[in-house]
């Protein structure tokens, strides 16, 4: 869900965290190690998404807030 909301590809994706493609599928069929989903997560969330914890809705993810009150929207 990141990495769709941010419009990246797997090329961006691999680039920004240089991550090999087949351990980028790994993590998107649920077969990552932690360090590599980690790794993700900060990626992510330096670029200014959010992850929302599963609260009953379920998880997902969202655009932070910037100080201003806007968002970082990419």
């Amino acid at each position: 869900m990141a990495k769709a909301a941010l419009g990246w590809s797997n090329p961006t994706l691999a680039e920004k965290t240089g991550l090999h493609r087949n351990t980028l599928n790994r993590a998107e069929n649920g077969e990552a190690k932690r360090s590599t989903l980690e790794l993700l997560r900060r990626v992510f969330e330096e670029a200014g998404i959010e992850f929302i914890p599963e609260n009953g809705g379920g998880a997902g993810i969202r655009f932070r807030n910037r100080a201003d009150g806007t968002r970082d929207e990419h």
